[in-house]
């Protein structure tokens, strides 16, 4: 199995000393239960929506042959609810038209999951992030893609919510990406998903 995680700094990992993030933790965590994968982490920070359509295909299609069992995970939106220059970097609908575009093509290549993005210390940022995972939520249901919150919990978490405000005020350290890892490592879509044949 090979798995594709597309994203942006969270999916990185950044600010993570080990450099693992969550995905490497999952990934190790499913490693020493059997299954067998390759994980390529497809992480950039800054990226929007708008980023992730340029380059997904490309950047999956040399790491899925079709030989293979390749799957994708995808987490983003974070970037997109960011002001710059006095207005969003993306606006509400464009984001929802590129993750429906983003999903439904993927879907039709690929098993695809989705992991929604973490709070950051923001207040504003995070409203304006909950309305847009509250309609990127809606779209995974009408494609039938499994969607997994993780703003919700990790938003009431201590660690993470620690973490963040004393690091740079988005991204956490070993321990908060832990909580993130377990939230998805948890999650028993993620486990039949990868143990399935």
């Amino acid at each position: 199995m090979r798995i594709c995680f597309i994203g942006d700094s969270f999916v990185n990992g950044t600010g993570d000393p080990e450099c693992l993030g969550w995905s490497g933790r999952i990934c190790i965590a499913a490693k020493k239960s059997g299954c067998d994968l390759t994980y390529y982490n497809l992480g950039i920070r800054g990226n929007t929506t708008q980023h992730i359509i340029e380059r997904w295909q490309a950047e999956s299609k040399s790491r899925l042959p079709a030989e293979h069992d390749g799957k994708i995970v995808f987490s983003f939106g974070t970037n997109d609810t960011t002001i710059e220059a006095g207005k969003r970097r993306i606006e509400l609908d464009d984001s929802l038209n590129n993750t429906r575009q983003i999903l439904s093509l993927a879907q039709q290549k690929y098993p695809v999951i989705m992991v929604s993005p973490p709070p950051i210390a923001d207040v504003r940022q995070n409203l304006r992030t909950q309305e847009l995972l509250t309609q990127i939520e809606l779209v995974c249901q009408d494609l039938k893609v499994p969607y997994l919150d993780v703003f919700t919990p990790l938003q009431a978490s201590q660690v993470w919510m620690t973490e963040i405000a004393t690091g740079d005020g988005a991204h956490p350290s070993a321990a908060g990406y832990s909580e993130l890892a377990n939230l998805v490592q948890n999650w028993s879509v993620w486990s039949d998903w990868i143990f399935s044949k």
